[in-house]
């Protein structure tokens, strides 16, 4: 295996670790340790650790150590209103072409978490993120679904948005969103999504408050 292969192998897993709250927020990074637990060098480890800093995941601090970067609730919310104006416009624009098979597949999985389906945070963020680039698909949008994927792994390592406890609300919202496109109706797709980023900031500061 080279080292480049290395490198982003050990990138692949310790952001992962990073997203998925193995590795929290504000933890002080050895690279003994990852090299350790990785099983490679130093070389391909500080390759991939690079690539994490200049993502703005990680930070060197001005002595050397590296920290894994938090995001706050003001960068949550900020991410929520940019999602909400770029996903509203993304949603009127799919309605012009029509409900693609991806949506309807999606409607199904959404329809069953809206009637009571349990799920882990996980397995809903992975069914989140495909609504959310279904729909940037529908709209035929090619830009769209890497600025989304930029924004939701930010969005993923700030705490708050492991709070979920149940998801039938925003399967609901998701179905809406949906219909909407499916009836080629513009106006309400861009209301639905709107909506639903209303309702995801209105959770998160709730979840803030308790």
């Amino acid at each position: 295996m080279s080292s480049e292969t290395l490198a982003q192998a050990a990138y692949r897993r310790i952001k992962q670790d990073i997203l998925q709250g193995r590795i929290k927020p504000d933890t002080v990074l050895s690279e003994r340790e990852l090299a350790e637990q990785q099983g490679i060098s130093r070389t391909p480890l500080r390759s991939a650790l690079s690539r994490l800093e200049r993502e703005c995941v990680i930070s060197r601090l001005q002595n050397g150590v590296l920290l894994v970067r938090s995001v706050s609730v003001e960068q949550l919310i900020e991410i929520v209103q940019l999602r909400q104006t770029l996903e509203s416009a993304a949603a009127a624009r799919a309605a012009e072409f029509g409900l693609t098979a991806e949506l309807v597949e999606l409607r199904e999985v959404m329809a069953a978490y809206a009637n009571g389906r349990t799920v882990a945070f996980d397995d809903f963020w992975a069914e989140d993120d495909k609504f959310h680039l279904a729909v940037a698909h529908a709209a035929r949008l090619e830009l769209l679904p890497a600025i989304l994927a930029e924004q939701r792994a930010i969005a993923r390592r700030c705490t708050i948005t492991r709070t979920h406890d149940s998801f039938a609300d925003q399967a609901r919202e998701h179905i809406a969103v949906i219909d909407a496109i499916a009836a080629g109706d513009g106006a309400a797709a861009r209301t639905a999504m709107k909506l639903h980023f209303e309702n995801v900031r209105s959770r998160f500061l709730g979840w803030l408050s308790r």
